[in-house]
Formats: C-alpha cells, structure tokens, sequence
C-alpha cells in the first residue's frame, strides 16, 4: 500500500519545521512508518529532531513509539543523476549528459532545479510501500509555491521558445538570418566550445523530453489526488496569518486539498490576576528595601504588562477565528514557555496528536 503524503508550508519564522517534525513524530510514535524529507537547504530538520548531520541517505530517529521515524534531506545532484540515468535513451547518452563540462553548473544553478528535483523524489516516495506517512518540510511559503509549480514549469521549458535557440547551432549548421547575428556575437564573447557545450546538453535533455513530462504530470496528478494533503503553518500576527490566508487560497486554486492549519505561539487570555492585586503599603511591608512609591509603580507595571498581554490574546483570538472560517481543522499551540528546542517539539506534538 503506497504512504500518504503531508506537505507542510508556511511563511518563515513561523516553527514549520518543528511542526514538519512533530506530524512525523506524532504518527511515528501512533505506529506508523514515517519519512519526514526537508527540501529547505537550512539544517532546521536535524535541529528540531536531536538528529546531528542528516543528508540524502535516510537516517533513523529514536521516536519513543511502536513505528519508525526517518529524516533526510534533498540532494540536488544526486536527484539529478538518478533522473538523467532513468529518462536518458540508454547509458551511453546518459554518460554524454553527466560527463558534460557544463552539466554540474547547469543543473545547480537552473531555474526551479532544485524544486523540479524535490517533487520528482516526492514522486518516488509516494510510490515506496515501506513507508505509511511521507512528511514534506518545504521553503517558506513563496519559495513553496515555486516547488509545486515546478512540474508544470519543466513542461513549459520543454515546449518552449528558449529550449529551441539553446539546441539550434547542435540542430542544424544551416543557420536563419535572425539567429545568425546572435551566434557570431556570442561566439565572440563565450567561445565557440562553450556554445557547442550548451547546445550540446540542452539536445541531449531535449531527447529526454518524453519522460521529463510524463513524471511531471504525474507529480501534478498526484499533488491533487486524496493521497496527498497539505498542512499550513503560521503564527496568530497579522503579517504571518495574512500569509497563510495567502497560502491557503493559492493551494486551493492549484486544487490541492488543505487538510490543516497549525496555528504557533498563541498567547491565552491572562486572567483576572490584576484585579487582585495587593495594595502597595502591603507590598512595602513585605518586601525589603521597597517603599511605598516603589511599590506602586511595580504593581502599575504589571498591570500594563497584564493589559497587553490581554490585547494580544484578544488580537490571536480573532485571528485564530479567521483561520478558523477557511474550512480546514485548525490546530492551536498555546504560547508557552518553551518557545524553541524539545520543549516546543513536544507542545506540537500533542496538539496535532489530537486531530
């Protein structure tokens, strides 16, 4: 049976990684077999799990439960390698490609590189039958959005105008008026060698276009299939929640299903400690070295300091009501203490323990 896959997105700064963590954790320890992958080149994964250096290669987290948790993290060339030996005519074109001066350079540093390779593994994932939960920890939200569009955009490149002029002076030496101009000045300017190894890998890639495409639609058909669900990260301020509204509405307008929001670090309501507060002669008497006056202006401070902390869990609170009308559970995480590290970790993982 194929895993179900979470994809976890949300603006930076927000604990989406340690929620990305905690889901992972959360399943593992209910029995499931789990992979939580990390696409965000920072190392925020192997922090939030106690894991040390986690690369391409999964490695094991102890979970405290009857399943397994694993974390690993995107290895760009790696991925481009294994796409290249699968989709390339035979091994012998395959080899042209990887031996090409350029290809390290070109694929490190090609538009949606990264992205088109982190779907392509999410792609393999969804089809392992070792795993019951795949988790997806992704960029902050702009840069995610650019990770799902990136199938589609492979296929635009591929049936694109630019595709044609790259591969040109390798297609053919009989060269239009139009393009001709262009190639004698770059050859000026880049060496003939380094046009021919353009043109050169882009015709070999170009080759491979019927896989490149056909994988694309199938990360596209996946990402809207039932399987695959999306949990959206954010904080009750405003900056941080518009985000996520943001999200949302983009996700749903890619028809992606949004199963959660997970809403971090909300302040709850302070009580009605300040309205018990002792008189200041009261606190002069049994505080050393404190008048009177010095008194009253300490218990004036923590009645300032209890109004704010009022009017920004009343602020979370409305904010948390507007998430809340988006049609997706929405998951709370009280502010607390514990505001980074295990401590978090673990707030987390009871609150989306309970959905």
């Amino acid at each position: 049976m194929s895993p179900r896959v979470t994809v976890v997105c949300g603006s930076g700064g927000v604990g989406k990684t340690t929620t990305s963590a905690a889901i992972g954790l959360a399943a593992a320890r209910a029995g499931s077999r789990v992979l939580v992958v990390t696409v965000d080149p920072a190392r925020r994964l192997a922090q939030a799990l106690g894991a040390g250096d986690i690369g391409h290669e999964p490695v094991r987290v102890e979970c405290g439960g009857t399943g397994t948790l694993h974390v690993s993290m995107l290895d760009t060339k790696a991925g481009w390698d294994s796409l290249i030996r699968r989709h390339a005519r035979d091994a012998a074109t395959a080899e042209r490609v990887l031996r090409n001066p350029l290809y390290d350079n070109i694929t490190s540093r090609f538009v949606n590189s990264h992205d088109y390779i982190a779907m392509e593994q999410v792609n393999e994932l969804s089809q392992r039958t070792d795993l019951d939960l795949v988790v997806i920890d992704t960029p902050p939200s702009r840069n995610a959005l650019d990770l799902l569009d990136a199938p589609r955009r492979m296929r635009e490149f591929f049936g694109g105008r630019l595709l044609q002029w790259l591969t040109l002076p390798y297609r053919s030496r009989v060269l239009s008026l139009a393009s001709r101009p262009f190639l004698q000045i770059a050859d000026r300017l880049l060496g003939a060698q380094f046009l021919g190894d353009v043109a050169e890998f882009f015709t070999l890639l170009q080759s491979m276009e019927a896989g490149f495409v056909r994988r694309a639609r199938e990360v596209e058909e996946l990402l809207t299939s039932e399987r695959v669900g999306f949990t959206v990260v954010t904080t009750a301020e405003p900056a941080a929640s518009a985000e996520a509204l943001h999200v949302v509405s983009e996700l749903r307008a890619r028809r992606y299903r949004v199963e959660r929001i997970v809403v971090n670090r909300v302040a709850s309501a302070p009580g009605d400690h300040a309205e018990s507060l002792p008189e200041p002669r009261e606190v002069a008497l049994h505080v050393p070295g404190m008048d009177e006056e010095s008194a009253r202006d300490a218990l004036e401070d923590i009645r300032q300091a209890h109004a704010r902390r009022g009017a920004t869990a009343a602020r979370h609170a409305a904010r948390v009501a507007v998430l809340s009308d988006q049609g997706a559970q929405v998951a709370v995480v009280n502010e607390s203490p514990a505001d980074s590290g295990a401590g978090a970790l673990e707030e987390i993982v009871t609150v989306v323990s309970r959905g």
